[in-house]
Formats: structure tokens, C-alpha cells, sequence
């Protein structure tokens, strides 16, 4: 089932899965909600598929969704991150550069827990 709504308006959305993508890229890992990691992982893929192609119009592509946050104290930002590691790191890769891993339930709103993070 594609394109989960997630409660939320498309703005709202766009904006919660950017920041959630930049986050990934720039810590590996995150924890977050199962449904939104689903969604997470299907985008992710996406833009690592970007970043293995390297060209110019790909780099603008992702960096419209990508957030300009720096990820270092080099001054790299988390698009450079993208383009420079991640993507070379699986140019023999065809596909799945994510995986998500249930975790537990939270409490308070009993809502299943899952951790995103790119495969090795």
C-alpha cells in the first residue's frame, strides 16, 4: 500500500518525511512509528537511487527534498553526505538500501515502534 496518508496533510507530510530523511542521512539510524518508517524507507530508496546515478539533474532532484543541514563540524552537509557515501556505497546494490526493524510498542499510546536504518 503506497503513498500512507499518516494522518496528516500533504504539506504537513512532505515536510515530516524530509525531515525525517535527513535525519536518516545524517545519523544512519532513526526510530520512529512503523507506519511512518514504511514511508521512510520507500523515500530513502529513492533518493540513494538518486545518489548512485551522481549526475547533475539528480543532485538537483535531491536536493529539493533534502534539508541543508550540516553533518559535521567540516561543514559537509547532509546532501554531500548523500552524494559522497551513501550512494558509491551501494553502486553494486540493486535496490532495498533500507531496512526496517520492529521494535516494541510504545507506551502511553500503544503505537508499534520500528527503527529505520540503511543496510550494511
Amino acid at each position: 500500500m503506497r503513498n500512507r496518508k499518516l494522518g496528516r496533510t500533504s504539506d504537513h507530510r512532505k515536510a515530516l518525511l524530509r525531515n525525517m530523511a535527513t535525519s536518516l542521512i545524517e545519523h544512519g539510524q532513526l526510530e520512529t512509528t512503523e507506519m511512518k518508517a514504511k514511508e521512510l524507507s520507500a523515500v530513502m530508496d529513492s533518493l540513494v537511487t538518486l545518489a548512485k546515478k551522481g549526475d547533475l539533474a539528480a543532485r538537483r532532484q535531491a536536493a529539493a527534498f533534502v534539508r541543508e543541514v550540516e553533518v559535521d563540524e567540516e561543514g559537509t552537509t547532509a546532501l554531500q553526505k548523500l552524494f559522497n557515501e551513501i550512494g558509491p556505497a551501494y553502486a553494486e546494490r540493486n535496490g532495498g538500501y533500507t531496512r526496517v526493524i520492529k521494535t516494541r510498542i510504545r507506551r502511553g499510546d500503544a503505537a508499534p515502534m520500528a527503527i529505520v536504518e540503511f543496510v550494511k
